[in-house]
């Protein structure tokens, strides 16, 4: 009888083992590792954008429209509630994504308008800010690359026979993937040109 219980006991230990639940936990932790480092990383982009629209507003006072949708698409930005579980909503995640792209692309019209302000251009300020802006939307590119796949390899795990059982008994889904409406645009970091003025 005790035999029987041994084997029993060390049969349970090898079906846990083999179920794949540390796998998903592990997998997990790796998804809310790569989201909070994107989360990090458009925080620092955020935080540029005042300084960048104080320097440009210096030199370029008529651009007006152009800072204001600059400041309004970070306003947005800073609307939209996402915290370090957002990565399991699918909305907010598309809320989250838009509100980047509108950013990004206020961004881009800034950096194109300062391209007719030769003194804009060659002010070191404007400059450093530009540096830090390339810098951070390749950051921003590589921890959204990350966290693509970390959910890639979390969302195998829990389609995959055994763990999609485990996955099942445990409650654990298939996470949504942080997608931007122009992957192609966004995946760009801005040109800068530190040439002379035009």
């Amino acid at each position: 009888m005790r035999h029987l219980i041994r084997l029993m006991l060390l049969s349970s230990v090898l079906l846990l083992s083999a179920c794949g639940y540390n796998t998903l936990q592990s997998e997990d932790e790796q998804i809310k590792a790569a989201w909070a480092e994107v989360l990090n990383q458009y925080q620092r982009r955020a935080d540029l954008v005042p300084n960048l629209v104080n320097t440009v507003k210096g030199y370029a006072q008529h651009e007006e429209q152009v800072l204001t949708e600059v400041t309004n698409a970070r306003a947005k930005v800073g609307q939209v509630n996402v915290s370090n579980d957002s990565y399991n909503d699918e909305g907010k995640l598309k809320q989250f994504a838009a509100a980047q792209g509108e950013l990004s692309s206020a961004l881009s019209r800034l950096l194109v308008v300062s391209e007719n302000y030769p003194q804009l251009k060659a002010d070191t300020l404007f400059r450093d800010l530009q540096a830090q802006l390339e810098g951070t939307e390749n950051r921003i590119t590589v921890a959204r690359n990350r966290y693509i796949q970390a959910v890639q390899a979390y969302n195998t795990t829990v389609r995959s026979f055994p763990t999609n059982l485990t996955a099942k008994v445990f409650g654990m889904q298939v996470k949504p993937s942080f997608t931007v409406e122009n992957e192609k645009a966004i995946s760009e970091a801005p040109k800068v040109d530190f040439g002379s003025g035009k």
